[in-house]
């Protein structure tokens, strides 16, 4: 049953005031009409060359230089990364995010090429040789969750394994996926790595031929769709949630939500003496030095975990326990001690404290549609001073966290010879919603007059990052209509913002799909360019495309051969069809006997 909550006050004649969960006092409400002006980075940078300067103490992770003269350098630990400053507007301004968000006001065309003033760009700084527009995809497949015993650290089902291997490599497949999980390797104690299992993987792989897409997965796997089996966070990390509770994302209910640690915490040392932030580059500089004679031959890329299901986001649509439900609008995760101390620093350094007590109380509840609520309706709390000044901090603290890891990754895997790449969750629900509600309580600040996907490519492409995006394979009449879904439209707005930042773009499918419908949607997808661009231009397709998943589903006769025809579709790039089906029945005939071998080891 739906469930609306009544908003906190309608005293200053917005749709709502969401604040907190209590009215405000009078004297407040001509404040409150006043907009948060935003601030830009003062100049404009060739974007051959352009690169973020941040403040050195934002991340604690090298040396930076400041480009705000105009704000002062000063901070407080509390306050975290806000910066002050005063004038007939207060208004606070974070280097990480703000510095790239767009005016409010008429939606742009996706196509536009209109510059805005004062806007730096950025470049991915090391792009690889250009392809050609004609260019192929390579196909790589995600191998099951639990390829590693989480039990006894070995390598699950190794006869089905290797005869799995076999028959993807004789498919043309480039190579595979795995996720290399942070509750197996390092569950021991603090700095106890044990890559044992993971080695004689990837041995399996190199002898096949095949090359790594390696997952520096930093989450739980069980909670999310598709997750097939249970592997917490390490055990010492597990209690030390259970010692402090306020490590985990907490919503305004008070459940705590064990998939990923809190990144209200990052820069803190509540892990035995080091900061979360540490441990994940610890485990990464071990990785690397575990398998440094794999690297940039058989492991090519480094795919970094940056929240739940590994991707950059908060887990604000949990399916564990029913909490959450298709299509919910989900909550926002700001209820931790952590979160909800840096939201009170923010509120302060802009002379609003009563922003700065909670989230919106107004915001509904996980399974709640946009209009049961009074923040995420058409002309709701979202779009009032505080709405902005709430989502902003709340995208910004998730861009910060980004920041943090990526630029340790970078640190870590330079010269290695890895690509580097992150994953985007694919929240296409509610996407036809002013208010794109499920993309706000996830963290990206998406709204019908704001593009939330632009900072989040700048951010990649400022440490040299693949963008790795989902449902690449879906189409939005498959969804339901009342949802307001359109998968379509957000997959050319992230691929049109990556283009603006120069990233390069990979994907995968967000679902298991086998048919020839959805593979057809996957390699259109892929070439990345638009029948209604008005420029008509063509760009390189997408750089990569992981298929999910290898399971015994996928040695089915019939989508053994439809996913044959696909590795070749990609593989040619536009190539005849018909040479490619021909291509395609010679494959399957000689791959046969091992895709039957890799069934039935599998079953």
């Amino acid at each position: 049953m739906a469930v609306s909550y009544t908003p906190a006050s309608h005293q200053l004649g917005f749709s709502s005031s969401s604040v907190s969960g209590s009215p405000l006092p009078s004297t407040t409400q001509s404040q409150l009409l006043t907009p948060l002006r935003r601030v830009f980075l003062p100049c404009r940078v060739c974007m051959a060359s352009a690169r973020l300067s941040i403040p050195r103490d934002l991340f604690n992770q090298g040396s930076w230089e400041t480009e705000l003269p105009s704000v002062s350098t000063s901070y407080a630990a509390e306050t975290d990364w806000w910066r002050r400053k005063t004038g007939n507007h207060t208004s606070a301004c974070y280097a990480a995010c703000q510095a790239f968000a767009t005016d409010n006001g008429a939606p742009k065309s996706l196509f536009s090429t209109q510059e805005t003033p004062g806007l730096k760009e950025y470049a991915f700084r090391e792009t690889a040789t250009s392809r050609g527009h004609k260019a192929g995809v390579p196909v790589y497949v995600m191998l099951p969750l639990d390829s590693i015993n989480p039990c006894n650290n070995t390598v699950n089902r190794r006869r089905a394994m290797d005869a799995s291997l076999l028959a993807l490599k004789s498919a043309g497949v480039e190579g595979i996926m795995v996720d290399v999980w942070w509750g197996i390797v390092e569950k021991d104690g603090p700095g106890r790595y044990n890559w044992d299992g993971y080695k004689d993987l990837l041995s399996m792989v190199k002898r096949h031929g095949l090359k790594v897409q390696a997952v520096m997965s930093f989450h739980q796997c069980g909670g999310n769709v598709g997750d097939s089996c249970f592997i917490p966070l390490p055990r010492w990390v597990v209690e030390e949630i259970d010692c402090n509770p306020d490590l985990a994302y907490t919503d305004k209910h008070g459940r705590r939500n064990y998939e990923y640690i809190s990144l209200g915490c990052d820069t803190l040392p509540v892990l035995k003496g080091r900061t979360p932030v540490q441990v994940y580059a610890d485990y990464m500089r071990s990785f690397r030095d575990a398998f440094k004679d794999l690297l940039g031959d058989t492991i090519v890329e480094i795919q970094v975990g940056m929240g739940p299901a590994g991707e950059l986001r908060y887990p604000s649509y949990p399916e564990s326990n029913g909490t959450w439900r298709f299509p919910g609008i989900g909550e926002f995760q700001c209820y931790d001690k952590y979160m909800l101390s840096s939201l009170k620093a923010a509120a302060y350094s802009i002379c609003k404290p009563e922003w700065g007590l909670g989230g919106p109380c107004d915001a509904g509840c996980y399974n709640n549609w946009p209009e049961d609520t009074d923040f995420f309706r058409r002309e709701g709390g979202w779009n009032t001073p505080y709405g902005k000044f709430f989502l902003e901090w709340y995208s910004g603290m998730l861009l910060a966290h980004g920041e943090r890891i990526l630029s340790c990754a970078e640190g870590i895997f330079r010269s290695t010879g890895v690509k580097l790449s992150g994953k985007v969750a694919g929240i296409h629900w509610h996407y036809g919603a002013r208010s794109h509600p499920s993309e706000l309580t996830a963290g990206y600040y998406n709204t019908r007059f704001q593009d939330g996907y632009l900072p989040l490519a700048q951010m990649f492409g400022r440490h040299g990052v693949i963008l790795n995006f989902t449902c690449i394979e879906m189409k939005d009449y498959e969804q339901p209509a009342e949802a307001r879904c359109s998968p379509e439209n957000l997959i050319k707005q992230v691929v049109l913002a990556a283009r603006k930042a120069s990233v390069p773009v990979a994907g995968e499918n967000a679902l298991p799909r086998f048919d020839e419908e959805a593979h057809r949607q996957v390699v259109k997808n892929s070439r990345l360019t638009y029948e209604d661009d008005p420029h008509g231009t063509v760009y390189e397709p997408m750089c990569a495309f992981t298929f999910l998943r290898m399971n015994q589903n996928l040695f089915q006769a019939d989508n053994w051969r439809h996913f044959v025809q696909f590795v070749r579709h990609m593989a040619e790039g536009n190539t005849n069809v018909g040479e490619i089906h021909h291509k395609a029945s010679e494959l399957i005939h000689v791959t046969q006997p091992l895709v039957q071998e890799a069934a039935a080891a599998l079953a």
